[in-house]
């Protein structure tokens, strides 16, 4: 059976199977209702995770001066930057939240070569791409596309099957514990020196430890968005930056905002934090 967490008319998560558990953190559908003809500008942020993503209704084009044409099924790597998509008129979108470590042992791809970037999907997984970037499309439900991508993993998971690895421990470490960990502890907790650490850490995780962590921390105080009662200052402590200035220099580099801008006001493309 599948449960899911409503957010009214927008935003919806399907929890995986169990054998997926270790490398998909969740299915996700986001829609949004757009006059027709109007713009609509969606916003990624910095994220430590990687998604495959396809547009079953709409279409986006990538608004920064480097990005290549979007197509209708991505894969879209974990960042360290923020990205800005525009759409004329009302959008479906369903994903998949990975683990970066979902890169190499379900794909067999590097998770550092693939970081900051948003491939075709049809350009990294050939005919099975396309064949699986048509069914998806085609679904007639939300369960259906759970079930058909759920399906998909688990041959590629058994066709790949690898080990845990330290890397695959320290990342859900680091999750956990919201980016707020101590490198060089972490590593010798895994007995590991810390160049062994960092080489292996970024094979899987796409980024050094330090900068992942970095990445997950600014993803912890991106939650707090709606959270009233706490003051900015409140949630930079919170969060583990040692200074308000400290805060406000990460949070621009990772999502182009001023935290006073995003926390205050109603930024570009967070209705699906707003159910």
């Amino acid at each position: 059976m599948i449960f899911l967490t409503w957010y009214p008319d927008m935003y919806r998560t399907f929890p995986p199977p169990p054998q997926l558990a270790r490398h998909v953190r969740m299915f996700w559908v986001f829609e949004h209702d757009v006059p027709q003809g109007e713009p609509y500008v969606y916003r990624s942020m910095a994220d430590g995770c990687a998604e495959m993503v396809f547009h079953y209704k709409g279409l986006f084009s990538g608004l920064n001066t480097d990005d290549h044409p979007y197509h209708p099924a991505v894969l879209h790597a974990q960042s360290s930057r923020h990205r800005r998509f525009l759409t004329h008129g009302s959008f479906g979108i369903f994903g998949a939240y990975l683990y970066p470590s979902a890169l190499p042992q379900l794909f067999g791809l590097s998770s550092a070569a693939f970081s900051n970037h948003v491939p075709e999907l049809a350009a990294v997984l050939s005919t099975e791409g396309r064949f699986l970037q048509e069914q998806v499309m085609t679904a007639a439900s939300h369960p259906q596309r759970v079930q058909i991508l759920s399906r998909f993993l688990l041959e590629r998971l058994h066709k790949r099957r690898q080990d845990e690895t330290a890397a695959h421990v320290a990342i859900r470490h680091i999750i956990a514990a919201k980016g707020q960990v101590n490198v060089t502890a972490l590593a010798s907790q895994i007995c590991l020196s810390t160049r062994q650490f960092e080489r292996k850490f970024k094979e899987f995780g796409g980024f050094s430890p330090k900068m992942y962590s970095r990445i997950i921390r600014f993803q912890g105080a991106l939650a707090e968005y709606g959270n009233t009662p706490r003051s900015m200052t409140d949630i930079a402590y919170a969060c583990g930056y040692y200074d308000q200035s400290h805060f406000i220099h990460e949070f621009r580099e990772f999502s182009g905002y001023h935290p006073r801008q995003y926390f205050s006001g109603r930024p570009e493309g967070i209705e699906y934090r707003e159910g």
